[in-house]
């Protein structure tokens, strides 16, 4: 357990910003799990339409810090390269 106060302290801010690391994470997740079965199913109509809330999920958890800018760069690449994959 914190013993200090600024230990005290950056456990309350660990707890806040684990909120918010979880929603992002979420976000992210969820619509990769969609994309994925959208390009399973070969439905290149509904995962075009999906690639803009990835984009969004993914540009946002990079501005707050969850993920690196890079990071976002490669996984939005790689959306596109697959749903340009399906023709």
């Amino acid at each position: 357990m914190a013993i200090t106060s600024s230990a005290k302290k950056a456990l309350r801010a660990s707890k806040n910003k684990r909120v918010f690391n979880l929603r992002h994470k979420a976000e992210i997740d969820k619509n990769l799990k969609a994309f994925r079965k959208l390009i399973v199913a070969k439905d290149k109509v509904a995962a075009a339409n999906l690639v803009s809330v990835i984009y969004k999920a993914l540009d946002k958890a990079a501005k707050v810090g969850y993920i690196k800018d890079n990071t976002a760069s490669r996984s939005k690449s790689r959306v596109m390269a697959a749903l340009k994959k399906l023709g």
